[in-house]
């Protein structure tokens, strides 16, 4: 699982504002949060400038947490 959603609450914003910042649609950022869809490691870099640029201070590890 990740924290996309525990890190937007922190933030105060919301799925659509997430993926109007990276330029996506809600429903991508629902499927992430979810786990429906995986993202790549250029989509998670990209979850994770954004979750910065929008005021957090995390890493790739914070938001996609490594699971055996």
């Amino acid at each position: 699982m990740n924290n996309i959603s525990k890190i937007r609450g922190q933030l105060g914003i919301t799925q659509r504002e997430l993926a109007h910042h990276i330029g996506w649609g809600q429903p991508r950022i629902a499927n992430y949060e979810t786990g429906l869809r995986e993202p790549s490691l250029g989509v998670a870099q990209k979850i994770v400038q954004a979750l910065n640029a929008l005021g957090a201070q995390v890493s790739i590890e914070d938001v996609f947490p490594f699971q055996n």
